[in-house]
């Protein structure tokens, strides 16, 4: 089942969790494979997207926020785009797009960022949008500092958090066809609270030495101590045996592990309403175009799999005003 632990370092300004996705993670990549028009994902994008998805839902259970975190990295390779969606609620669901082939062994530059064009995309979309509030949304490119391509998922983000947080961070992220794992490290600001929608330290002024990034004695030894974690043990290790591997001279504060209903796990949030909106965003004529040629209108989920189909009487609905439309009938069929 999959699993999400959180932890502190007791005394110390230091916090960290371990998420391990297992059914959720294969269910993702079973609808995926059954799909007929699309096949399975090449390894290196389902490696990728696992990635994604674990540092989606340990992103999402960082920050206090009611509403979405949608992961996306995009760019110039044959993987279009790849997304991971996590809910409140630790409710996953992923896709991506590939276009082109996948070479056996393509990592991150070469599946999207080929000439320097990819992009990592994290947004925050709230659940009930209040009158003058913006989605918040920060954008780096595949590349640190100094313009060198980074080569793994886990170095972007953490890029990323040092850009845009001012949050030291340690991401180790792994992925297979059974286990999408991360172990996230951050360290804690003493004075204030910084998350991904924007309420950072700021600049250095005003803030103690230990306080500025990269000077927090403590975070700097459990960095490398997280940093050690290989891929293999946290794709195979349990968390328990991971946590006593790294941190056996450490105090930890452990939290109630989150599985099952409270955990993560895979949910897809498409539905007829929602697709009938996106038909009548294409507007009469070119429903009617489509309609012409084919019969009906049919839609498919990329996260989910499941198809929607709209024959003219469906379509002729959606553009019908809801005043103009006939009462429903009241017989059940």
């Amino acid at each position: 089942m999959s699993e999400l632990h959180k932890f502190l370092f007791e005394g110390l300004p230091v916090r960290g969790m371990v998420v391990r996705l297992t059914d959720a993670w294969q269910e993702i990549l079973a609808r995926r494979a059954s799909n007929t028009a699309t096949g399975a994902y090449p390894p290196p994008v389902a490696e990728l997207l696992g990635e994604m998805t674990a540092a989606a839902a340990l992103m999402q259970a960082n920050i206090k926020f009611k509403g979405s975190l949608i992961l996306q990295v995009f760019g110039d390779g044959p993987v279009k785009v790849a997304v991971a969606e996590a809910k409140p609620d630790l409710s996953l669901r992923a896709t991506a797009t590939v276009t082109g082939g996948i070479a056996p062994d393509a990592r991150l530059p070469d599946m999207v960022n080929l000439h320097g064009k990819g992009r990592c995309a994290i947004t925050l979309e709230p659940a009930e949008r209040v009158p003058g509030q913006q989605t918040y949304q920060g954008v780096v490119p595949l590349a640190d500092e100094h313009g060198k391509p980074l080569v793994q998922l886990n170095e972007v983000l953490q890029h990323y958090m040092l850009q845009s947080e001012q949050l030291d961070t340690t991401l180790m992220l792994a992925a297979n066809d059974k286990v999408a794992a991360g172990l996230l490290i951050q360290r804690l600001p003493t004075k204030g609270q910084a998350n991904l929608a924007g309420s950072g330290e700021g600049s250095s002024q005003g803030i103690s030495l230990e306080d500025r990034m990269g000077h927090n004695e403590d975070y700097n030894r459990i960095s490398i101590l997280a940093g050690s974690l290989t891929r293999d043990e946290l794709l195979n290790l349990d968390v328990d045996t991971i946590l006593r591997r790294l941190f056996w001279e450490e105090k930890l504060l452990r939290f109630e592990p989150q599985a099952g209903m409270l955990g993560p796990r895979f949910r897809c949030t498409c539905s007829r309403d929602r697709v009938a909106g996106m038909i009548r965003g294409l507007g009469v004529h070119e429903a009617e175009e489509i309609l012409a040629e084919r019969g009906d209108i049919e839609v498919g989920c990329d996260f989910c799999g499941k198809q929607y189909r709209f024959d003219a009487v469906d379509a002729a609905q959606i553009f019908t005003a809801p005043g103009d439309q006939q009462p429903a009938s009241s017989t059940v069929q």
